[in-house]
């Protein structure tokens, strides 16, 4: 089955662990949990979980990236835009079009931008992935 990575800011790990549920029991693999890391004391620590993070963001077959979305987050985003990964850019509302909000990189080829609620995203993920399958 194919392999997923979450992209978000510590503010959002409620919507990071749901989604991921939800992308899970549909059958989908999570490449790596960051929310199941302990608080970070060191630079070795930083350095150790941003390989991780780097190894599974190019396994994966899609990432979905819940903004608001913080500095790693963007570096994820742009990880995936250079390997050509799919990415689901989700945003609750109508932000990422906002041009005083926006950034210039979630308006490339392969970011699927998504607004609404998180089901609406899980959904339109699962459409998309199967239409994908064929």
């Amino acid at each position: 089955m194919k392999k997923f990575y979450i992209a978000s800011s510590l503010k959002n790990v409620a919507n990071v662990k749901y989604v991921s549920d939800q992308l899970k029991e549909m059958g989908f693999i999570h490449s790596y949990d960051w929310t199941q890391n302990d608080k970070v004391t060191s630079i070795d620590q930083m350095r150790d979980i941003g390989r991780k993070e780097m190894t599974a963001v190019k396994k994966s077959n899609f990432i979905v990236v819940l903004l608001p979305a913080g500095k790693g987050s963007h570096i994820e985003l742009g990880i995936a835009l250079g390997n050509s990964i799919k990415i689901y850019l989700y945003s609750p509302n109508d932000e990422i079009n906002d041009i005083e909000k926006t950034s210039t990189f979630y308006h490339q080829d392969g970011i699927h931008k998504c607004k609404g609620t998180l089901e609406e995203l899980i959904q339109y993920i699962w459409n998309d992935q199967k239409s994908v399958e064929g």
